[in-house]
């Protein structure tokens, strides 16, 4: 196990009826508010009125940014800091899922920046402020809520880029998992797919004598596996909601599971191109490219694959080999995410071959991806095609 410190400063307020709460904590960063949110789902549901209702009854005043992208773009974070700006807004609201959170963790920092917010996706500088986040969260996915990363898509250079900082930890999180009760089906399997792969991006690794962590995170796993096709057979289903929502903060929030080990993520990266190009969702792309990447790599650590086999999809081992085990699993995975309806191949998102060596290339711009296998851009080539 290697050394490790850790810390999450964000507030958990989990619970059917908690945006009740949500005035008297947002009161404590001041009266004027930017609510920022999506394609409007929360006016349908009656959320956006509970919001506004428990601002106006605490005296904050809410500015609104609405129309938040599925990947979010940069040129509306743009927005956001213009608004905050221009009207001495000092605490951001997110009411949404991982796209909104995602934006808003990017205007907080960008309000007090004097250059671009982009030059911190870039690497080109830190963040050394933000202002206050809060967050109601709306679908199970990316553990936005208890995080410090986001990722923003620059349209203009089709490019997507995530960072992280200290400073855009939500200061409190709003989890009702009654709020989630209207996402449909392929929402639903988009987001236990981006739990998933989480997950993996933190179990798959070559630290030793990690036994804790490795338990938290195939607990996550057979828990997700075990809730996300309730939730999309009857959608009200309070348990399934609730255990999809607590799986997806603690798959990602910091290294609650996975401190003291090494962590790879060279698939998000691939993914990221993906959708930074052809605009598709973040979990249908992960669906495809992350079975691929298990088979492309698995032989590098075998043992790992095997236990994930048996601990997470309860294959028995008797008789077989090791290399059949790990690829039984593997299959398990890919089959898995087959029966929530996400897709499992490039074609069926209507993409070709055609950009494959650009995508590769952009994908290793900051150098080789990954720990668990060093990716160089033959090998992101190769796994796009395997994705075909």
């Amino acid at each position: 196990m290697n050394s490790f410190a850790f810390q999450n400063p964000t507030k958990i307020i989990f619970g059917q009826g908690t945006v009740r709460q949500l005035g008297k904590e947002a009161a404590a960063y001041g009266n004027k508010a930017l609510l920022v949110y999506g394609g409007g789902s929360i006016k349908k549901t009656g959320l956006y009125d509970q919001v506004l209702s428990q601002l106006k009854e605490h005296g904050i005043e809410a500015f609104e940014l609405a129309g938040i992208e599925p990947n979010p773009r940069l040129s509306t974070v743009h927005k956001g800091i213009d608004i905050c700006r221009k009207n001495g807004i000092g605490f951001v609201l997110a009411v949404g899922g991982g796209s909104v959170l995602d934006a808003s963790k990017a205007i907080a920092l960008g309000v007090p920046y004097e250059g671009d917010v982009w030059d911190f996706y870039e690497h080109k500088a830190t963040a050394k402020d933000a202002l206050p986040l809060g967050t109601v969260l709306t679908l199970s996915a990316t553990g936005s809520e208890m995080n410090s990363a986001s990722v923003i898509t620059n349209w203009e250079q089709n490019r997507k880029l995530g960072y992280l900082s200290v400073h855009a930890f939500p200061r409190f999180s709003i989890l009702d998992p009654t709020l989630t009760y209207t996402v449909p089906k392929d929402q639903t399997a988009y987001g236990a797919v981006d739990m998933m792969t989480h997950v993996f991006e933190q179990y798959f690794n070559h630290t030793p004598d990690t036994p804790l962590q490795e338990r938290l995170c195939e607990s996550i796993l057979k828990t997700i596996v075990e809730n996300a096709k309730l939730a999309q057979e009857k959608p009200d289903d309070y348990a399934a909601r609730a255990n999809l929502m607590l799986c997806g903060t603690y798959a990602l929030n910091g290294g609650m599971i996975s401190v003291g080990m090494d962590q790879d993520w060279a698939s998000h990266d691939i993914e990221h191109e993906l959708s930074a190009i052809y605009d598709i969702a973040h979990g249908a792309g992960l669906s495809i490219v992350y079975p691929n990447w298990m088979k492309y790599v698995y032989r590098e650590r075998i043992e790992r694959f095997v236990q994930f086999a048996v601990r997470v999809w309860d294959i028995d081992p008797s008789g077989k080999s090791d290399e059949d085990v790990a690829l039984e699993g593997i299959q398990a995975t890919r089959d898995f995410f087959r029966s929530l309806g996400a897709p499992s191949t490039l074609a069926e998102v209507g993409i070709g071959e055609d950009r494959i060596e650009e995508m590769a290339a952009k994908a290793v711009g900051f150098g080789p991806l990954g720990h668990f296998k060093k990716l160089e851009q033959a090998d992101v080539a190769a796994i796009y095609r395997l994705s075909l």
